[in-house]
């Protein structure tokens, strides 16, 4: 009866209470407004330079390279017009010595030179084709929109975007140690090398991976209207809308399309409320925040996302472990357990270390509804090494586990209604009959049971939304924004290139003659050695 008090009294404090939620959407909606009037504020509010978004109609052969971290992938999405597509990919593992190379050069020669081999081994054809047509002059115009393979860029280091295919970086992660690339603009750095292969590709769109959600899910989502926020609810968290241009009062840097109204916006939101305003701070949260690489930021981050989750639990459980009053994972005898057995930690159990609990032991906690809990039991035994674990245990285990997961789901609602209230989604006239579209991607709310209905019960508690305004709500599924939805961006940017066929027309020509005039000086440069080798 101790561990089950003790349990129900942590678990209370990991409530997030329907007052708490209106509290927080209020000040998201502060603080969305804050970052849109001016850089520094806890929500960026990134301006992404993308002005519109995919309806599903559209079609074409697209390109999209994924750098986000270890591994390098290479797409085409085949876009089929009636919101499906077909998608074809590599993944290939960096090399260890080119994440830190001595010059960008080394790096971005080495993605050029698998985008190469991706197009000739699933598009040999048309790679054939587009190199033919590279030749000839005929239709400058058709060059740059047909015989080109327009390639969507996800880069997930911290850049400075400055347009819609341009942005510096500001500094490496992940293992990723290269200076000579601080303050290049990434996508001329791979366009570059593109361009010393000679390959029939332009890098036509910087993609955050957020935004590239919100673009997939346009596409595939049923209806008239395409999505309004595309957010990430895995390991880390963040969400990208479509916001009004005119809300946007800072200064943006670079050009972009002002024909639409609109602007996607990158809320950067994992940093929301870092002053904790209105968010929920348990002891266990100052413990976390105080043990991370990066304490006094992301607080929102770390009370929603994947990657924080198993360690918040991790360290409710070892406190719990301290208190000599509670009897949790230790027997004194087997007739205290109803396996007939004594319960026991192993000493190399990654209880003990510092993110040593996965969180995806959350998730089977919520799936087991078993009256004896033998699927939890199991898998704390096989992943923590606590042996023989009591129903008792698994009990207060689930509780808790249970407690921390609807806080950060109650919170993400908190930032989705926030969202949709700010886009006016709810109260327009104009799509009064359609829903409201939300598209999400990551592992909580792909695979941890009930995280979606958690949401929508919170939603149904906020006064400006309501049952009514819950109901019209859709959170769908967009997978692989970071292929489908860079090549969607990609997209969205050839567009905007046929806004000024002039300009493009004016460039292409220019180009054609300074190829000539260097061609011409190769050529009597050369015909002055051969006559010196004669004479």
């Amino acid at each position: 009866m101790a561990l089950e008090a003790e349990a129900k009294a942590i678990s209370a404090k990991f409530d997030y209470t329907d007052e708490d939620v209106n509290k927080g959407v209020r000040e998201f909606l502060r603080q969305m407004n804050e970052g849109l009037e001016k850089d520094g504020a806890s929500l960026s509010q990134i301006p992404t330079y993308v002005t519109a978004v995919p309806n599903g109609t559209e079609k074409g052969l697209y390109m999209a390279v994924d750098l986000g971290g270890t591994n390098f992938r290479v797409c085409s999405i085949n876009l089929n017009g009636d919101s499906t597509f077909h998608l074809t990919y590599t993944k290939v593992a960096i090399p260890k010595e080119l994440m830190v190379a001595k010059t960008a050069e080394e790096l971005f020669a080495f993605l050029a030179q698998q985008i190469e081999v991706f197009l000739r081994t699933h598009h040999e054809e048309q790679f054939e084709k587009h190199l033919r047509r590279r030749m000839t002059i005929s239709s400058p115009l058709g060059f740059v929109d047909e015989d080109v393979f327009r390639l969507g860029f996800t880069f997930s280091f911290p850049i400075q975007q400055l347009g819609i295919n341009k942005g510096t970086l500001i500094r490496w992660t992940k293992g990723f140690d290269i200076p000579d690339a601080i303050g290049k603009d990434v996508c001329a750095l791979l366009q570059k090398e593109i361009d010393k292969l000679h390959l029939p590709v332009k890098v036509a769109a910087l993609v955050n991976d957020t935004v590239g959600t919100l673009m997939a899910r346009s596409y595939t989502s049923p209806g008239k209207t395409g999505a309004v926020l595309g957010a990430i609810f895995g390991t880390g968290t963040n969400g990208a809308y479509i916001e009004k241009l005119s809300n946007i009062k800072k200064p943006m840097q670079g050009e972009y399309d002002q024909s639409t109204g609109d602007m996607v916006v990158n809320t950067e939101w994992g940093s929301f409320d870092n002053q904790l305003n209105v968010l929920p701070n348990t002891p266990w949260d100052v413990e976390l925040d105080k043990q991370s690489i990066n304490p006094g930021i992301q607080m929102y981050e770390k009370r929603v996302s994947g990657m924080f989750l198993g360690e918040l639990l991790r360290l409710v459980v070892v406190e719990l472990l301290k208190k000599p009053h509670v009897s949790f994972f230790k027997d004194e005898s087997s007739d205290s357990n109803d396996w007939k057995s004594t319960t026991n930690i192993a000493s190399d159990s990654t209880l003990y270390t510092q993110w040593g609990l996965d969180t995806a032991i959350m998730s089977v906690a919520a799936a087991d509804n078993t009256p004896e809990l033998v699927t939890l039991r199991q898998e704390l035994e096989s992943t923590l090494h606590v042996y023989a674990p009591s129903l008792e245990d698994a009990q207060a285990f689930k509780a808790i586990a249970g407690a921390i997961g609807r806080r950060a789901a109650r919170l993400a609602a908190v930032a989705i209604a926030a969202i949709v209230l700010q886009t006016g989604s709810l109260t327009n006239p104009e799509t009064a009959d359609e829903p409201v579209d939300i598209g999400v991607d990551g592992s909580l709310v792909e695979y941890y049971p009930y995280f979606r209905d958690m949401i929508y019960e919170a939603l149904r508690a906020i006064e400006s939304v309501g049952e009514e305004g819950a109901k019209r709500i859709r959170i769908g599924i967009a997978k692989d924004g970071s292929g489908v939805g860079a090549a969607l961006i990609a997209l969205v940017a050839a567009g905007m290139e046929k806004a000024e066929p002039k300009e493009y027309f004016a460039d292409y020509i220019g180009q054609l003659r300074r190829n000539a005039r260097e061609h011409a000086l190769g050529s009597l440069a050369e015909e002055g050695d051969d006559v010196a080798a004669r004479d």
